[in-house]
C-alpha cells in the first residue's frame, strides 16, 4: 500500500517486493489493494473528523479506460482533510448534490463558509447548505480570484498531488476504482504535509494513527470491528 501509493507503479512496486523475497504479480497486488481499501474505508466511515467550518469544492478531469470522467473534491480548509469525493461524466451540468450530502455526513455538520467556482455547484449549494435563516446559512463564495482570500490554492494543490499520482497509474477502469478511496485514505492518514508542520490532515482533525506502520494500524483496527470486537481507539 505504501509502496504504490507513495508513487511506484504496480509493476515496480511487484519489482520491489520480489527483492525482499516476496514474488506476486501486478495483478495480485491490485487485488490486494481492493481488499484492504475497501476495508479500511468501512471502518474510517466511523471515525469524524474534527474539520473547520471553510470548506473548499473543486474537479479534475480523469481518463476511465479512455473516456474522460471529471473527479469532485470537498477539502477542509484548515486541516487540508479531505471530506469527500464524487466520479462524474461532465464538468458544468453533473449534480454534485451526493458530494455535498456526504460531506455533511462525514463531517457530522454543513460549513459557515464553502468556495467553489462552478455553476453546478450552487444548485446543490442551495438544496443542501442554504437556509434562510442567516445564523444558520453558509456562505457560498463563488467568485475565485488568482490571489486573496477568494483563491482556490489549497484545492489546486491536491489536483496536483492527485495528477501526478495518476501519472503513474496511467488509467483509472471504473468510477468506483478502490484506487481513489486508497488515495484519500492516503492523502488523509498517512502522507505528512509540510504546510501542516508534518502532521496529517487526520492528525489536524483530531485523529491519530498510532504506530510506525500506519497502514497496519488502520487495517488491524478495521479487521477487529469487521470480527465484531470492540473498536479500537486510533
Amino acid at each position: 500500500m505504501q509502496l504504490y501509493f507513495s508513487g511506484a507503479s504496480l509493476r515496480n512496486t511487484a519489482r520491489s517486493l520480489h527483492l525482499i523475497g516476496v514474488d506476486v504479480s501486478p495483478r495480485t497486488i491490485l487485488r490486494w489493494i481492493d481488499k484492504y481499501t475497501n476495508l479500511m474505508e468501512r471502518y474510517l466511515s466511523t471515525v469524524r473528523p474534527q474539520v473547520s467550518d471553510t470548506w473548499r469544492a473543486d474537479e479534475m478531469f480523469l481518463k476511465m479506460k479512455g473516456d474522460l470522467k471529471y473527479l469532485y473534491a470537498l477539502l477542509d480548509d484548515q486541516t487540508r482533510f479531505l471530506i469527500a469525493q464524487q466520479v462524474a461524466s461532465t464538468k458544468y451540468t453533473a449534480d454534485v448534490r451526493p458530494l455535498l450530502e456526504l460531506g455533511k455526513a462525514v463531517a457530522g455538520k454543513k460549513p459557515k463558509s464553502f468556495t467553489d467556482g462552478a455553476a453546478n455547484f450552487h444548485q446543490a449549494y442551495l438544496k443542501e447548505f442554504h437556509t434562510a435563516r442567516t445564523e444558520t446559512d453558509t456562505e457560498h463564495i463563488r467568485h475565485i480570484r488568482l490571489a486573496g482570500d477568494h483563491n482556490n490554492n489549497r484545492m489546486e494543490r491536491f489536483n496536483g498531488e492527485l495528477r501526478q499520482r495518476e501519472k503513474v497509474m496511467r488509467t483509472l477502469k471504473r468510477p468506483d476504482t478502490p484506487i481513489l478511496s486508497g488515495y484519500r485514505i492516503y492523502h488523509n492518514y498517512i502522507r505528512p504535509h509540510e504546510a501542516l508542520n508534518g502532521r496529517t490532515p487526520s492528525e489536524a482533525a483530531g485523529i491519530t494513527v498510532t504506530g510506525d506502520d500506519k497502514w497496519m494500524t488502520i487495517i488491524q483496527n478495521a479487521k477487529k470491528q469487521r470480527e465484531g470486537s470492540q473498536t479500537a481507539e486510533l
